[in-house]
């Protein structure tokens, strides 16, 4: 029986990691947007019953940024559901939006956790604590759990389906064992319907390869029981999921009368007319030789410890079982051009569920001979190895969001603006009445005006920060302020309303007028901007790795570090990015540096992005 503390350690690890990669990179990027800002607005707005077209358009995002194709709203609608009883103990949006990727992150460390019981059945208890251990320290999953890509949706339903696909193969019992395979094929139907039509190519094989097992145990008399467990279960879980994404995805996507199937209509745009090719193509074995490679991390796993699976007879039966319709998916999807890792990430359990049963079989023989003890060392080395990997990749990883960095920069900047620096907020709106006077009529408030260029949408910015941003309160105006503003500058500090620009206009962007409506402005470029401008914040990022030489100190400018013409960046090291500057773990970095490596280390490179904008009053400007 295992130790209890060890168990708990166990169990708690992948859902501590998870949380710690959403701890220290809190931001989204663009390819998470729809998600998160649908979850904002049902949690922000609720589900409108009454004049359902104007409230929608009105207050969710989607209706205005549509993307090129729609996107289920189901997985935002479970999230928001599960995260509404929580939001009166958020101080913040930002904290809300921290909520609503805990959820999604906990939903998948359930179904890794989920798979890791029947691995611990079918290969042994040491086996599920290296499958553990695996995945804690696989970057990619761990860092992306928590994140609302629709891959992230569709990973915890094809983990659970290959929990209940092992489970039946191991099973001695049929009827239990039929049991399991039609869970896991009714399963993958709906994750593949409603969030990733990819996974019903996954489905695909796993049917094919437990239909090839069972001809060739009993011939064509297995075809039709075989057949009679396996389309019950599809049909079923179409059905189920058709009946779940087409209703609430008409519905808000306002195409009434005529049904909406979001996955459907991306998969037509994309595969059948071919679109994806248009966001790039990547060769045949890129999956093979690039994106399996780095989603596993650990480089025994598919150098060593899969071959081994295979070619050792105490785990080869169900090794195989997992290997071989996984790596027939990827082969097969490899045929389309547009490659990306997120498109067979879900085969990377059952790939580090076999490779657990190889470390667990050699580990378990550690005591029986040098060779063992040697293969064992090298699987802690690889653990080591891989962590040390996933630590340097989240510091780069926690330093690509500058948008989201950025936008939450700018409410406390707008709060500590001196009452004669700018024009901040002296352009009004109508505001509902909010209980503070006799009436109920609605009166003038301050208004602030943002915009968000391009780069700042794309790395962070959502409407949870800017929710965040908005709720500080200003200072007042400055007691010279023309009498258009006379009433509200006595008002001392007041929350405003706030509002942010997106566009992209061309023409726009080229317009003093447009420039001159904003408060604030958050580019990447000063120069974007037109009028006078003072930079109140510069917002670095990710610029790339550097080797640092022994002559050079960790954020200076050294010419052997330089990044760009104007020759403004400089290199951190990893503690440094992740915990700051004077930290106790950066402290130990300069010191491993100064006393191991004599002055050589690998750095993060840190380049400015993204510059906080504020505009300055000319002279005369009302």
């Amino acid at each position: 029986m295992m130790n209890p503390l060890l168990e708990s350690f166990i169990t708690l690890l992948l859902p501590t990691v998870i949380l710690i990669h959403l701890f220290w990179a809190p931001f989204t990027k663009v390819e998470e947007s729809f998600n998160i800002q649908a979850i904002h607005d049902i949690l922000a707005h609720g589900i409108p019953t009454e004049n359902v077209k104007a409230e929608l358009a009105a207050k969710y995002d989607h209706v205005s940024f549509p993307g090129s194709v729609p996107r289920t709203f189901v997985g935002a609608l479970l999230v928001s559901g599960l995260t509404w009883p929580w939001k009166k103990y958020m101080t913040s949006p930002a904290n809300l939006q921290m909520l609503a990727r805990t959820v999604i992150g906990l939903y998948n460390a359930f179904a890794l956790l989920s798979l890791r019981s029947i691995v611990s059945k079918v290969f042994g208890k040491t086996a599920g604590i290296w499958f553990v251990l695996f995945h804690a320290t696989q970057f990619h999953i761990m860092f992306y759990a928590s994140r609302t890509l629709p891959n992230m949706f569709a990973l915890g339903l094809s983990t659970l389906a290959l929990r209940f696909y092992l489970d039946s193969s191991t099973v001695a019992d049929k009827r239990a064992s039929n049991r399991s395979l039609r869970l896991s094929f009714y399963v993958l139907t709906i994750a593949g319907i409603i969030f990733r039509s990819e996974l019903a190519l996954y489905l695909a094989t796993l049917a094919s390869y437990q239909l090839l097992k069972r001809l060739r145990a009993s011939g064509a008399s297995g075809l039709f029981p075989y057949l009679r467990e396996v389309v019950p279960a599809g049909l079923s879980g179409a059905i189920v999921a058709l009946a779940i994404t087409v209703p609430v995805d008409t519905f808000f996507w306002l195409t009434y009368p005529t049904p909406l199937w979001p996955e459907w209509t991306a998969f037509a745009y994309n595969t059948i007319h071919g679109h994806a090719s248009e966001w790039g193509v990547s060769p045949w074995h890129f999956y093979l030789l690039n994106a399996l490679p780095r989603l596993l991390l650990n480089p025994l796993i598919p150098t060593f410890l899969l071959p081994f699976s295979v070619l050792n007879p105490s785990i080869r039966g169900p090794s195989l079982d997992l290997l071989v319709p996984s790596l027939a998916f990827v082969g097969l999807y490899s045929v389309l051009p547009h490659k990306e890792w997120r498109f067979v990430i879900y085969v990377v359990p059952a790939l580090t569920a076999s490779a657990a049963a190889s470390a667990s079989y050699l580990w378990t023989r550690r005591a029986k001979s040098l060779l063992y003890r040697a293969l064992s060392l090298a699987l802690v080395g690889s653990l080591v190895l891989s962590a040390t990997i996933s630590v340097a990749l989240l510091a780069i990883s926690s330093a690509n969001y500058p948008g989201g960095a950025a936008l939450s920069r700018l409410g406390p900047l707008a709060a500590a603006s001196t009452p004669d620096s700018a024009t901040l907020g002296t352009s009004f709106a109508i505001a509902e009445p909010d209980g503070d006077g006799d009436g109920n009529e609605p009166r003038l408030r301050r208004a602030v005006q943002v915009h968000l260029d391009n780069l700042v949408c794309q790395t962070g910015a959502t409407q949870f920060l800017s929710d965040t941003a908005a709720r500080v309160k200003l200072p007042p105006l400055p007691l010279s302020a023309p009498e258009k503003w006379a009433g509200v500058k006595e008002m001392g500090h007041e929350t405003a309303i706030w509002h942010f620009d997106k566009s992209t206009n061309a023409t726009a962007l080229l317009d003093p007028a447009f420039w001159a409506a904003f408060d604030f402005a958050l580019v990447e470029s000063v120069e974007t901007a037109i009028g006078k401008w003072e930079v109140v914040d510069v917002v670095e990022a990710f610029g790339g790795v550097a080797l640092v030489r022994p002559d050079d100190e960790f954020g200076e400018e050294k010419s052997s570090v330089r990044l760009d013409q104007e020759g403004k960046g400089r290199v951190r090291g990893v503690g440094q990015v992740l915990f700051g500057e004077g930290s106790m773990i950066g402290e130990l970095e300069k010191w491993t540096r100064e006393r191991v490596s004599k002055g050589w280390w690998i750095g993060v490179r840190m380049v400015p992005k993204v510059r906080i904008l504020r505009r300055v009053q000319v002279a005369g400007e009302r």
